[in-house]
């Protein structure tokens, strides 16, 4: 196969990437602006063929053989979009705006990232007859509710993150049942693990801070709830997602179906963090932060049922893999 990975030079891009060069000899072509990951960061995961954006030609003399290409640039170029995508088998849309707090600080800028960038890599695939498109998502679509979350509740988002991630669910059905295109939207718990280093959520803010001797902060009372899932599992779901037979035009919950507030979530990594010598600092609270939900995790028996997947990685062992990745790069 040939796969393109939006935003593949990112924590779970690159977790992705990792899983297909052990698990396939297929070629990899990476698309990214480079605002978060890096070149080099993709680089640790295996040789990287640099390709020029405007003709897609190896920049570099010494790349023959290298099964990852990196194209550096913007899901928002619809012309790029169009040049990526030709003579690939499947799309893993990963590249986004990430989080409710900047989606709150500049909604346009998340709209046109997160709606106009899937749009336009749904049309390179209907323009390129890309058979598979599967696109990231989260539970912020459905917003406000009584937990489990599950496919068929109705959204109601609550942030403009939530809506423009919805926006690409309903723009993947619409590929799908217009264009035949099968498209599989994958709504993602809170993803951590190796490879976070420049992750803003809960897990990795954490141990940076706990590394740099400074408290942590926590939005409103800890009592929210989120569901935690590792990032391996999650690569392993896209990888499903991506060749199962029968599911385009679906929509699976991708997460561990446990409940978990924030302040257990630091008591755990607390634990985990001092037995693996790394002192913490306590915890000051601020005030909540608009457009979080109070409570957040999946039923995913769907995914179980259809994907054959489910979370294997508990919240504990995979605490202690994330803090002993962290450690090997202090």
């Amino acid at each position: 196969m040939r796969w393109v990975v939006t935003g593949g030079c990112g924590f779970i891009g690159r977790t992705f990437v990792r899983l297909l060069l052990a698990r396939s000899n297929d070629t990899i072509r990476v698309i990214d602006d480079l605002s978060v990951g890096s070149r080099a960061e993709l680089e640790q995961i295996g040789p990287v063929a640099a390709l020029d954006p405007a003709t897609l030609q190896t920049a570099a003399t010494d790349a023959t053989g290298c099964r990852i290409e990196l194209v550096a640039g913007d899901i928002r170029d619809v012309a790029l979009a169009r040049r990526v995508v030709a003579g690939a088998d499947a799309v893993i849309h990963l590249a986004a705006n990430t989080g409710v707090g900047p989606s709150v600080a500049d909604p346009m800028a998340d709209c046109t990232a997160n709606v106009l960038g899937t749009l336009n890599y749904l049309e390179a695939c209907r323009h390129g007859g890309v058979g598979r498109f599967v696109f990231a998502s989260s539970g912020a679509p459905i917003g406000d509710c009584e937990p489990p979350i599950h496919e068929e509740l109705a959204p109601h988002p609550v942030s403009p993150y939530g809506a423009s991630k919805l926006a690409g669910e309903a723009y993947c059905s619409a590929y799908k049942r217009s264009f035949g295109i099968d498209t599989v939207a994958l709504r993602f718990g809170n993803c951590y693990g190796p490879l976070s280093s420049h992750k803003g959520s809960v897990v990795a803010k954490f141990i940076r801070e706990a590394l740099a001797g400074q408290a942590w902060e926590i939005y409103g009372d800890g009592a929210q709830t989120r569901d935690f899932i590792y990032v391996d599992d999650i690569a392993e779901a896209i990888f499903r997602a991506a060749t199962a037979p029968g599911v385009g035009g679906e929509i699976f919950q991708i997460a561990t179906n446990v409940e978990t507030t924030v302040s257990e979530l630091a008591e755990m990594l607390r634990t985990t963090l001092e037995r693996n010598g790394v002192p913490t600092r306590g915890i000051r609270h601020a005030a909540p932060r608009i457009g979080d939900v109070k409570r957040n995790y999946s039923d995913t028996r769907k995914a179980r049922d259809r994907l054959g997947w489910s979370a294997r990685v508990s919240l504990a062992d995979g605490l202690d893999r994330t803090v002993k990745w962290f450690l090997r790069r202090a």
